[in-house]
């Protein structure tokens, strides 16, 4: 088996898949990192033979490169991916692929143009209950699809657990004492023009949408949302929204129901898998147990018509395999995306969640945004065909700080006229400059 030599793009995220890049027959080779300590430790933890390079340009150059994994800033990935496609260089993008539709339209065109092979890094629809679901679909048991749903909630408000700390801990020294809260908000967002300040509840839909995608085929056409506005709860400090409900049509009149990045409730990670005589869903808070239903009249044979039951992983080599799965981030699903993209070098083959993949779902969030601030469902175009893309190539809005300081020229939340609370902007400022409780500085993360 060929090891692929990897290029990684930020160490704050991508050092996580170090281990599993290994048990794959992979190696770092070089990284890219323009946080000077960051670098440092990679270089100490991997190895002095490590390349370090604080420049993307001559970090793409860097001799035998196999493969670059870009973990850089959630909307800045489509210019770098389109560097590496240029270079004939294939291209695992951790996050999103785009954050405006100009971006979407240019990755497309050059996955066309160099005939590349480029991933996005998914790892949701390779959690086990998702393999299990998409298993049990292609069966066909459950029918034709009529319907599918995609939760995805990372809880609640990291500003008012920073507040709740603070005031059960008011008599303590706190710039000697860091909070869990407070560094939890140092290390996703370490400053206030972060992307995660002022990330609509849509654009981060990936890890709802992707798994409906995968496990059913289907292609989004067309979008329409609605907001959960709670201004009065800092979900993400420039935001006012709590989630939003995304209805989208697909390319065979099926419909999902997806949240994009929701913080309300728990931290919870649910789907559901509706066909005309059955469905399928994860059980909400009991690991990978799934819920089998069918419809009288439509049991399969050796089945009942409810079933209850945890899959196990099948698409292994081995034991050891198994435990490595299971230690990989995201239930699983980490390792499944490495080991998906090495295959696809390894074989020269296109993934199957490719720039068009990608492209569509950046594509879906961006017009759900759309289309909750302009009150009507939008069509999402097919990123196959030139002429429907062609009618986004010039659309450059987006919600977020360009890293060359250029401001942000869409609201990113569901109210223009919203604007934070002094005291949550007060308590985040708080937050990302207090020392952390072992006393190293914010993380400065990707």
């Amino acid at each position: 088996m060929k090891k692929i030599r990897l290029g990684l793009f930020g160490v704050g995220r991508g050092g996580a898949f170090h281990n599993i890049i290994k048990a794959n027959n992979g190696e770092i080779v070089a990284v890219c990192e323009k946080y000077a300590p960051r670098a440092k430790e990679a270089k100490t933890n991997w190895g002095e033979n490590l390349a370090v390079y604080d420049n993307f340009d001559d970090f793409i150059n860097h001799d035998g490169l196999d493969a670059v994994m870009l973990c850089n800033r959630f909307n800045e990935h489509a210019p770098f991916a389109i560097k590496c496609m240029e270079k004939g260089i294939p291209v695992l993008s951790e996050c999103t692929s785009a954050s405006t539709m100009t971006d979407a339209v240019a990755l497309v065109r050059a996955y066309e143009k160099y005939n590349s092979i480029y991933m996005i890094s998914e790892n949701f629809p390779f959690m086990l209950f998702n393999q299990e679901m998409r298993k049990v679909y292609e069966e066909g048991t459950l029918g034709e699809l009529l319907y599918a749903e995609g939760e995805y909630s990372h809880g609640g408000s990291a500003i008012d657990a920073y507040l709740k700390e603070r005031e059960e801990k008011k008599d303590q020294d706190l710039t000697k004492k860091g909070l869990v809260a407070g560094d939890s908000i140092k290390y996703y967002t370490p400053y206030e023009k972060h992307w995660r300040n002022y990330l609509p509840r849509t654009y981060y839909l990936t890890h709802s949408l992707a798994p409906l995608m995968w496990i059913t085929g289907k292609t989004p056409k067309r979008v329409s949302a609605m907001p959960i506005y709670k201004p009065h709860i800092p979900f993400e400090l420039h935001c006012g929204d709590a989630a939003s409900i995304i209805l989208i049509q697909n390319d065979d009149n099926s419909v999902f129901r997806v949240t994009g990045n929701a913080s309300f409730g728990c931290r919870e990670d649910s789907y559901r898998i509706v066909g005309v005589n059955g469905q399928i869903e994860n059980v909400r808070g009991q690991g990978h147990t799934v819920v089998l239903n069918y419809e009288e009249g439509f049991v399969p044979e050796n089945m009942k018509e409810n079933n209850i039951y945890t899959p196990k992983w099948e698409d292994v080599v081995d034991d050891s395999e198994v435990e490595t799965v299971k230690n990989a981030g995201h239930g699983g699903g980490d390792y499944f995306v490495i080991r998906e993209f090495f295959n696809c070098i390894r074989e020269n083959k296109k993934p199957e969640m490719d720039a068009y993949f990608g492209a569509t779902m950046s594509a879906t969030g961006i017009l759900a945004h759309r289309s909750i601030l302009e009150g009507k469902p939008f069509d999402i175009p097919d990123m196959r065909n030139e002429e429907e893309r062609k009618m986004y190539e010039n659309d450059t809005a987006t919600p977020f700080w360009g890293s060359d300081g250029r401001e942000p020229s869409i609201c990113p939340t569901s109210d223009p006229n919203f604007k934070q609370d002094q005291k949550y902007i007060d308590a985040y400022r708080e937050a990302i400059t207090s020392p952390w409780s072992d006393g190293t500085p914010h993380s400065n993360k990707q």
